[in-house]
């Protein structure tokens, strides 16, 4: 199972990510190419994942507005602000990984892949990853064929090799936070909690289906309903878990500040920045965490404010 896992990384190490477009959220993520693989073959995990690592980062793309002109991200000002909150915080990371945590649904892989672009890191989706691992091309697969403690055991070696590595953004699915192994790995980087209010989760995955996502699946029933039960069960049961991570980023408080009643007018862009400015408080707070000395750190603080 193990070398399959590192074979998986290894074949993603050549493309995962090559298709960095800028999706609306919940929209769907983009499926990238991946290869043939099989449980129990070979591998040499970490020496593919740092070639991946190398790879130049695409920038990112424009996205039509409903007048049908192209706009990236929302104004000049917001992709301007992302860009310097980016920069902020890239001087605290000091190569280390960020693990995007959340239900599924909460647009881990859209808000990722933006942060690892303008970070000028990579990005990995754990759920992808293994089903590369096992040979599977859907997790609702490899649950209906194997088991779900399978997939735990392959997402657990996943996130195991990738935590041997720097510079990733990584989007974990969203069950991941229940094995306590799991945490081992993700507190060698820093660890970002997208909370969702649960009514927008369950509209967003009703509208695009639960096919995809096997401990929503029902055979019958208001799709709004079920997922809403169903969802709101597991929150109930992974609600401490996820409060182990090093941040919270609530969607409700950003709505909030820019005047909006409904998070679902949040752009990916808005999430991603509110995600740098809560990772820079945290770590300015945790300065005996901190790999740059106490005094660069002040430096690049004031000249920060200065700008």
């Amino acid at each position: 199972m193990e070398g399959g896992v590192g074979m998986a990384l290894q074949s993603r190490a050549a493309g995962f990510g090559s298709d960095r477009r800028r999706s609306a959220l919940y929209g769907g993520e983009g499926r990238a190419q991946i290869g043939s693989l099989r449980v129990g073959e070979p591998a040499a995990a970490k020496a593919a994942v740092r070639a991946r690592v190398s790879k130049p980062v695409a920038p990112l793309r424009a996205k039509k507005s409903p007048g049908g002109q192209e706009t990236l991200h929302n104004s000049v000002d917001e992709a301007l602000l992302l860009k310097r909150k980016s920069e902020e915080v890239l001087f605290y990371l000091n190569g280390r990984c960020i693990y995007l945590v959340g239900m599924m649904g909460s647009g881990k892989s859209t808000v990722g892949k933006i942060m690892s672009e303008v970070l000028g890191y990579s990005f990995f989706d754990s759920d992808k990853l293994v089903e590369q691992a096992v040979g599977m091309p859907s997790v609702a697969q490899i649950f209906k064929v194997h088991s779900e403690a399978f997939f735990r055991d392959n997402e657990s070696s996943v996130l195991r090799d990738l935590s041997s590595m720097r510079r990733l953004v990584v989007a974990t699915g969203g069950g991941a936070v229940i094995r306590p192994v799991n945490w081992k790995y993700m507190k060698k980087g820093l660890s970002v909690w997208l909370d969702v209010p649960l009514d927008a989760l369950a509209r967003r995955i009703a509208k695009v289906g639960t096919a995809s996502r096997p401990l929503l699946d029902q055979p019958s029933g208001d799709p709004y309903t079920m997922a809403f039960s169903k969802l709101s069960m597991l929150a109930e049961q992974r609600g401490d878990a996820y409060a182990n991570a090093d941040v919270r980023v609530s969607l409700e408080e950003i709505a909030s500040k820019q005047g909006h009643d409904d998070v679902s007018k949040l752009t990916p862009t808005d999430i991603a920045i509110e995600s740098f400015h809560k990772i820079e408080n945290f770590v300015i707070e945790h300065t005996v965490d901190n790999p740059v000395g106490d005094s660069q750190a002040d430096s690049h603080v004031q000249r920060m404010q200065t700008l």
